[in-house]
């Protein structure tokens, strides 16, 4: 009979876990979405042909934002400077590289006012997503819940109202990070 408690509260525990890693992956999915200051993360998915394999730039290179609006790579070897112009001109930042042969400078344009709501529309489609995940999270762990043989209707539902409260928090930690988000965009 001790136990059962320890079920509940394990299975709550867990939700609490998976919960957090959907709002960091959308934390970091917010990261890469360009807004008007400069990000090394904007370029975290960008991959570099390096020696026959395809390695993060981040591995090859120094990253740096030396102004509000201009990323700075440095690489570790200079022989990897034409690889890494060419990764980034493939990759989905949209921004041509500078290269002076001894450093590559990203110099992010302004952004008009139709790309900002188009980047909005990026912003809310990951949120959207995040709570999607969140949401199924909450069902799977109400179903645990009904699992936990021994459990009165009155414990079962003070559980699930806890399911509930956990769900609403991270849904709204969520909409914080991406209605900040939205904001550093937006600013002009």
């Amino acid at each position: 009979m001790p136990d059962k408690p320890v079920d509940s509260a394990a299975v709550l525990a867990e939700l609490k876990a998976k919960m957090q890693k959907s709002l960091d992956s959308l934390v970091k999915d917010l990261a890469g979405i360009r807004s008007t200051r400069a990000n090394a993360a904007m370029l975290d998915g960008v991959h570099v042909e390096y020696y026959g394999s395809s390695v993060p730039l981040n591995q090859v290179a120094s990253l740096s934002v030396p102004e509000a609006r201009m990323l700075v790579i440095t690489p570790f070897d200079k022989s990897a400077l034409g690889e890494i112009e060419k990764a980034i001109l493939k990759s989905d930042v949209g921004i041509t590289p500078s290269n002076d042969g001894s450093l590559i400078r990203l110099i992010l344009p302004e952004l008009s006012m139709e790309r900002r709501q188009e980047l909005v529309k990026q912003v809310k489609v990951r949120l959207e997503e995040c709570r999607v995940s969140i949401r199924n999270l909450r069902r799977d762990g109400n179903e645990e819940i009904k699992k936990i043989a021994g459990k009165s209707q009155d414990e079962t539902k003070s559980l699930q109202d806890d399911v509930q409260k956990l769900t609403d928090s991270f849904i709204h930690k969520a909409e914080d990070a991406a209605a900040q988000k939205e904001k550093g965009i937006l600013t002009v």
